[in-house]
Formats: C-alpha cells, structure tokens, sequence
C-alpha cells in the first residue's frame, strides 16, 4: 500500500493506493477516514489499481474551511490528474456516495462507472428526512464541541456499533484533526445536496451500483429514488457482500474504461 499527498487548492490532502490496472476509487462517509472505505475495494488490488483518499476535512486531509460538493467533487479531480488517470470507477459510502454522485453529474467524462453504497441524499427538492436532521443536528453539536474539548468528545457517537467495529472507530479518531471534524460536520448537518432532482438522476449516462441503505440515516426510500430513477442501475440488497458486488460490477464494465 502506498501512501501520497497531492495539493488542491492549496490544501495538501492524503490517500492510499495499491495495485495496478482500471482505477477504482472509494469515498468515505463523514467523521471517517480512508480506513472506512478502504476494506471495500482492497480485495481487488490482484486486477484494479485501487485508491482511497482521506476527503478534505477528514482524517489527515485538515481542512477547517467551509465545505461544499463543488470543492469536493474538484479534490477528486486533482487526484486522478494528479495519478494522470482519464477515467476511473468513482463509488462511495454512506454520505461519500453523495460526492462520487456530484462528481459523476458534474465530470461525466472522468467516470467508467458509479458506485453508491447505503445513500443519504435524496436531493434538494426533498432534502433529509425528519430523522436524518435530528441525528446530523446531533452529530454537529457533539462534533462542534471538538475545538474546545478535543476530538475525543466523538467518542460518544461509536459507543453503539458493534465490535470490533467501534475499536476501529475509535482508534481512528485518535488521528483527526479537531477545525476538520467541525468543517465536515458543519456541512452534512447544513443540508446541501449534490443534485437537485430526480431529473438529475435520470441524466446519469453510466453503468451505477446501488447498495440499498435500510436504517433511519441510510433511508430504504433515499435508494427506491436512486433505484427508481437511475436508467442503469443494478441493485443489490443492504445484506449484500459489497465488496463482492463491487468487484463484480468493476469486472462487468471494465471495458468502459
């Protein structure tokens, strides 16, 4: 595994990298880093070059500025010019699957194929249901603390997931940068979204793999919309091996790369 920094907008941002072949890169949720993403796709490094970046604001990628999707989607961009890659599978977890859909609306000629795993955004016309604002209001307050109290105060929001799970959560907040952790939490809990409508989902012009999502943060209804409108969408359950799914969607499509 090979680790790199590369420079956006005069931000110096992080990433891993390992294998040869069709680019597959994989974007992490918020309040994560590249180890979240990284299980996903390491198993395809025998037969794809695989990538996966700390996102500005995240784990080494400090960045305290405000975020947005156009930021985002153009980092992503500096990092295939600067790997000198044309075009590249591009997928995402959780809310990282909202920036490989921007980036896949917004740089169609840079993308073989999109893989959306467990989204969170239904776009602007319906914006986040009445739990997801809760929970992300409640995200940020925790985060928000992180200046003053330290990053630890994170801690609290992996107390419920299941083990090793947690253990993994928790080391890797040891690492994050405290003005990083506001920024990345400020912006999901703002309620941007990276299109507008079901319109936008119906231009994609690409193969796309959707992970269904089934719990209150991962709405089932979120994915029905992605399922429902994306023309070239295969689909597999919540309970599917994704990295198996990926695997295979990457396999079935190389050829567009």
């Amino acid at each position: 595994m090979r680790e790199f920094w590369f420079e956006s907008e005069g931000t110096p941002l992080f990433a891993v990298e390992d294998g040869e072949g069709p680019v597959l890169v994989m974007l992490h949720g918020a309040l994560a880093d590249h180890q979240a993403a990284l299980p996903l796709i390491a198993p395809h490094s025998s037969r794809y070059r695989i990538i996966a970046p700390d996102l500005r604001g995240s784990g080494k990628s400090h960045c305290g500025e405000v975020l947005s999707f156009e930021r985002l989607v153009g980092d992503v961009e500096v990092l295939l010019d600067e790997l000198g890659v044309d075009r590249a599978f591009v997928g995402g977890v959780s809310s990282g699957s909202g920036i490989a859909l921007s980036f896949a609306l917004n740089r169609p000629s840079r993308i073989a194929g999109l893989a959306l795993l467990r989204p969170v955004y239904a776009g602007e016309k319906r914006g986040y249901t009445e739990q997801q604002k809760a929970s992300f209001e409640m995200m940020d307050a925790v985060a928000g603390r992180a200046v003053d109290e330290g990053v630890q105060v994170l801690c609290a929001l992996y107390n419920d997931l299941p083990s090793p799970m947690r253990e993994k959560a928790l080391a890797m907040v040891e690492g994050f940068d405290a003005a990083s952790v506001v920024a990345t939490s400020h912006f999901v809990a703002s309620g941007k979204q990276p299109f507008t409508s079901p319109a936008d989902l119906e231009s994609l012009d690409l193969p796309v793999l959707l992970v269904r999502g089934d719990d209150p943060l991962h709405p089932a209804e979120v994915s029905d919309l992605y399922a429902t409108n994306i023309l070239n969408c295969t689909e597999v359950a919540s309970s599917a091996d994704a990295t198996e799914a990926i695997g295979a969607f990457c396999d079935r499509h190389v050829r567009a790369t």
